[in-house]
C-alpha cells in the first residue's frame, strides 16, 4: 500500500529536521537512562517542534501564514541549540558531539530562513 503524500514531505528543510530530530531522540534516550527527565522532555519537544511547525505551516492558505510557522520552527532550532549547550556543560555530551549538532542546526536554520524569504517573495 502506498503512503499518502503531503506537500511538506518534499521540503528539504522538513527532511533535514526529521533526520536531526531522530538523532536528538537518541541523546534524549541516553538522558532518560540517567533520569534527566526534564531535559529529555525539553529536547524532544523542541526538536519535534521544528518539523511540526514546518509541516503545520505548509498547510497554510497564505505564504505569510506559512512564513510565520517557519519563524517558529527556526526559533525551535535555537531552543535545541541552547539545550545542547547546557547538556554539554553538564558533560552529558562531549564537545565533538555538540559541535556536530551545532553545525547541522546552523545549516538548518539558514535553510529555513532562506526558504522563508523565498516564499514571502514568490508563491510556494
Amino acid at each position: 500500500m502506498q503512503m499518502i503524500h503531503f506537500r511538506f514531505m518534499d521540503l528539504d528543510i522538513w527532511k533535514d529536521s526529521i533526520m536531526i530530530s531522530n538523532e536528538l531522540y537518541d541523546i534524549a534516550d541516553n538522558l532518560e537512562e540517567s533520569k534527566k527527565f526534564r531535559w529529555v522532555e525539553q529536547l524532544r519537544g523542541a526538536s519535534l517542534s521544528i518539523s511540526n511547525n514546518i509541516a503545520e505551516g505548509s498547510g497554510s492558505y497564505s505564504n505569510k501564514d506559512f512564513a510565520n510557522f517557519l519563524n517558529i520552527a527556526r526559533r525551535s532550532v535555537f531552543e535545541v541549540v541552547n539545550i545542547l549547550i547546557v547538556i554539554n556543560r553538564r558533560t552529558y555530551i562531549n564537545d565533538e558531539i555538540l559541535n556536530n549538532y551545532l553545525s547541522q542546526l546552523d545549516a538548518l536554520s539558514r535553510k529555513i530562513s532562506n526558504f522563508r524569504k523565498s516564499i514571502l517573495k514568490n508563491k510556494y
